[in-house]
């Protein structure tokens, strides 16, 4: 049997996304696949993009189609599959499994409520793809006798391990972040009334062992960059009756180090502002530690999601505006000092959410009132996350969308307003002017290069020239945008670099680069001293 699995799930795009990603879902699949007895180079693995770009599609006997999102936003490359793309592949021969997170429903934007998706030719995994998966290989000539169900910690703990193999198919191979789930599920005894978690059930942790093997796993394929995602609080992992344990952090984090001894990224994703706040001590070691075993750069996503106490009580949010405060400073005290890429070891990042219930344009002012007191206390934010609500069948607020229409406008001056007075000078404080980003991937070329760190959360940097794209960069910051930064490559090549990157060399402007270009070629230091007129401190920032 031959099996194709194609990846159109993209991850939160914050920021403009994740760089090229892996989640968990295609390894497991391939995992499930493998233990019912497909060989590996019977198992292929596409994204969507791929197939875009008219990559041929393989003949196969199953299919396995990963699609949905449950987080709204923009994309620098990667978009997740469309509907008109999943219609198109039902006409393929072979049996046709659609699952992931759309099984909660299909949205394409904030604003909307996702609607369960039913499309004639391919069968829908209700629950987890990879159990319906492995339970169809039992008997795949009859699909719609499978039951569908959850898996399990321990078929996930083999399945991670034995389809870590499909990571050398992907596209952007080595260069990818592998997410490592640690568990899911929310341990709170009452839900946010938009939240998905609560589909899961009660938490469900993985044993460290099993995280740490799959990441040997990984690491052996060639995996670099990893993110400890798809939990919706990492201080909580393997929790003691509702308190958070540092030893299960220290185990898990120093287990991936021992599985993994070169890695090169380690960041993580969620955390809850409740849990920093009402457990200081404990999330102060468990901080201390994620510093110690991790790679700078790293950010802790805080689903703040309102600061007005009318929206807090109307969708049973979890922290107050004072306990997010407290968990930002948290965590500014434990991660602000620079690492070797040039960014700050560990800060927060707040996620808020609009159109939930009870919103007002008080709302808004609230929300920017709190933003300001952050930024005016001297405190970092990694980053401003803004979205609308996307509803989904079973949770409090299907059904309430009317929010979303009636303070459209409202919405869009206040995002605004909060990226030009709140996301600037933050990103000004955060990467200071003549800072230098290590190692910036570049991506794509429009009119300037995009690049990013591989990060849970990069910035975006532009490069006002055109450059090689796919290798790495360290890049000066000379300008911003609300959410980006402007940079050149360095050391700046002054015998080949274009105009647009010597202007922008510290010290040197317009009307000097244009003498430079002119002058070209200079033999050595000297020759550059005398005849371009450059100071000796400039001379670090240069190559000939």
């Amino acid at each position: 049997m031959r099996a194709l699995i194609i990846d159109g799930y993209v991850d939160e795009p914050a920021c403009l996304g994740v760089p090229p990603y892996l989640a968990p879902y295609p390894r497991y699949i391939a995992g499930a696949m493998v233990e019912r007895g497909i060989k590996q180079q019977d198992i292929l693995y596409s994204t969507i993009d791929q197939l875009r770009s008219g990559k041929e599609m393989a003949r196969a006997d199953i299919i396995v189609i990963v699609a949905g999102m449950t987080v709204p936003g923009k994309y620098l490359r990667a978009a997740p599959i469309t509907r008109k793309e999943i219609s198109e592949l039902s006409h393929l021969d072979g049996i046709k499994i659609l699952g992931g997170p759309i099984r909660l429903g299909f949205g394409e934007e904030g604003g909307t409520s996702a609607k369960e998706l039913d499309i004639p030719g391919i069968v829908p995994a209700k629950k987890d793809i990879e159990a319906f998966v492995y339970d169809l290989l039992d008997n795949p000539k009859d699909p719609d006798s499978i039951q569908h169900r959850m898996r399990t910690a321990s078929e996930i703990g083999r399945w991670g391990v034995k389809g870590a193999f499909v990571l050398r198919q992907h596209p952007d191979y080595p260069y990818v972040m592998c997410e490592l789930e640690t568990y899911r599920g929310c341990p709170r005894h009452s839900h946010c009334s938009f939240c998905t978690e609560p589909f899961y059930g009660k938490p469900d942790y993985r044993e460290v062992k099993d995280v740490v093997s799959e990441t040997g796993a990984l690491y052996n394929q060639g995996a670099r960059y990893f993110r400890i995602g798809r939990q919706p609080d990492l201080f909580m992992y393997r929790a003691k009756d509702g308190v958070p344990d540092p030893n299960a952090i220290e185990e898990l984090y120093s287990g991936i180090r021992d599985a993994a001894p070169e890695l090169k990224v380690l960041h993580m994703d969620n955390a809850n502002p409740v849990t920093l706040a009402r457990f200081p001590e404990e999330s102060r070691c468990i901080a201390r530690t994620i510093v110690r075993y991790h790679t700078p750069g790293d950010v802790a996503a805080l689903g703040m999601e309102s600061a007005d106490p009318e929206v807090i009580r109307q969708n049973d949010l979890k922290a107050s505006p004072d306990e997010v405060f407290e968990a930002i400073k948290l965590l500014n005290e434990a991660g602000a000092a620079r690492g070797a890429n040039g960014l700050p070891e560990l800060l927060p990042g707040i996620n808020f959410v609009h159109g939930l219930k009870g919103e007002t344009k008080k709302t808004f002012e609230l929300n920017f009132e709190f933003l300001k007191k952050v930024l005016d206390s001297g405190l970092m934010l990694r980053r401003v996350n803004i979205r609308q609500v996307m509803t989904f069948a079973g949770t409090p607020m299907h059904g309430y969308e009317e929010l979303v229409i009636r303070h459209k406008d409202l919405f869009l001056r206040y995002k605004e307003k909060v990226r030009n007075e709140i996301d600037l000078p933050m990103l000004r404080r955060l990467v200071p002017a003549g800072m230098i980003l290590r190692d910036v991937r570049t991506e794509i070329f429009d009119k300037i290069t995009y690049g990013r760190q591989l990060a849970t959360y990069p910035l975006l940097a532009g490069i006002p020239a055109q450059v090689e794209l796919n290798r790495f960069y360290d890049i000066m910051v000379t300008d911003y945008g609300h959410r980006s930064i402007t940079g050149i490559p360095i050391p700046v090549d002054i015998n080949r670099a274009p105009l647009k990157v010597i202007e922008q060399v510290p010290g040197v402007g317009r009307k000097q680069a244009g003498k430079i270009v002119m002058g070209r070629p200079y033999r050595d230091k000297e020759d550059i001293i005398k005849r371009a007129g450059i100071k000796k401190d400039i001379l670090e920032y240069i190559s000939y």
